[in-house]
């Protein structure tokens, strides 16, 4: 699915992450004020796009670290009542439904 040899390290969202998944503040962001949280790091609008629609295989061809694909779920859908429908997987499966079934 992810190709750690896409990664672009230079991509603001992957920036982005890296901090957000460690700061709640930068969380709390993330769900009340995207729009301007995306602003103060950069993202393009691609990168917005891809976040909001939660497109995994958008993401990861821009360049995405595979490990942060999934952050970027955590954080728009949440943790609780994991289960083979959570929409993160319903998201992986929207992508890849070759590899995800």
């Amino acid at each position: 699915m992810g190709h750690v040899e896409k990664v672009d390290r230079t991509l603001p969202l992957n920036q982005m992450i890296f901090y957000v998944r460690r700061d709640a503040e930068l969380r709390r962001r993330w769900r009340e004020d995207f729009d301007a949280l995306a602003r103060e790091f950069g993202l393009s609008a691609e990168e917005i796009l891809a976040v909001q629609a939660t497109d995994v295989r958008r993401l990861n061809d821009m360049g995405v670290h595979q490990y942060y694909v999934s952050q970027i779920l955590r954080l728009s859908f949440g943790t609780a009542g994991a289960s083979n429908t959570h929409p993160a997987l319903e998201a992986f499966r929207r992508a890849y439904p070759e590899q995800v079934r």
